[in-house]
Formats: structure tokens, C-alpha cells, sequence
């Protein structure tokens, strides 16, 4: 089993931040990617921003340059940090990761339960 568990949302106001962690555990090989999404309230989930094993960093337009995803690979964590977030920010924030559980398994995207963001303006 692979459980993904996100920390660190909260209640902030605009122009403030926040650090978001997401750790994984259980039976795990390797990871080849972590990210994070979101999904506002009648909204559809959306990608925020990607890490590969490699450090290979994608973001999506509207938070480059406010936002900045890490990762440390000894801790199966990736983290997200925002900075001068905005009302339009809140949202309930998923992490997922892309990985392999043994040397022998396929791939497959393992999610975590999301922790809420709210900006208030």
C-alpha cells in the first residue's frame, strides 16, 4: 500500500504564503514524479505544478513566479511553496506521485486526500 499525506494548508490573507508538504510512504521502489493540483469549488481539478526524480520542473502559468515546487527524494516528499497568493488560490490541494511499488510493478498514480487553502481578500 502507498498512502500520500499533504500538510501545511490553511486559512492566509492575500498577498501571504504558504508551505504545502506532501509525503509518501509504504512499499515504494521509485518515484518518477510527484506534483501538485487543486480544485476550487465547482471547478474541475487543474495542475499546479510537476517535479520529476530528475528535477525536471513544470508549472502551470498561473503560478510561475509566485509558486515553487521541491522535492527531497530521501523523504519521498515534495513540497509547495506560494508566496503573494491570491483569493483566486483557493482551493483544496491534492499531491500526487507517479511510482512504481517493486522493481517488477507497472506505474500508477497514487493520490493523497488534499489539505484546503483559503485566501481571503
Amino acid at each position: 500500500q502507498v498512502q500520500l499525506v499533504e500538510s501545511g494548508g490553511g486559512l492566509v490573507q492575500a498577498g501571504g504564503s504558504l508551505r504545502l508538504s506532501c509525503a509518501a510512504s509504504g512499499t515504494i521502489f521509485s518515484i518518477n514524479s510527484m506534483g501538485w493540483y487543486r480544485q476550487a469549488p465547482g471547478k474541475q481539478r487543474e495542475l499546479v505544478a510537476t517535479i520529476t526524480s530528475g528535477n525536471r520542473i513544470n508549472y502551470v502559468d498561473f503560478v510561475k513566479g509566485r509558486f515553487t515546487v521541491s522535492r527531497d527524494g530521501a523523504k519521498n516528499t515534495v513540497y509547495l511553496q506560494m508566496n503573494s497568493l491570491k483569493p483566486e488560490d483557493t482551493a483544496l490541494y491534492y499531491c500526487n506521485a507517479e511510482l512504481e511499488q517493486t522493481r517488477w510493478s507497472r506505474r500508477y498514480t497514487y493520490w493523497g486526500q488534499g489539505t484546503q487553502v483559503t485566501v481571503s481578500s
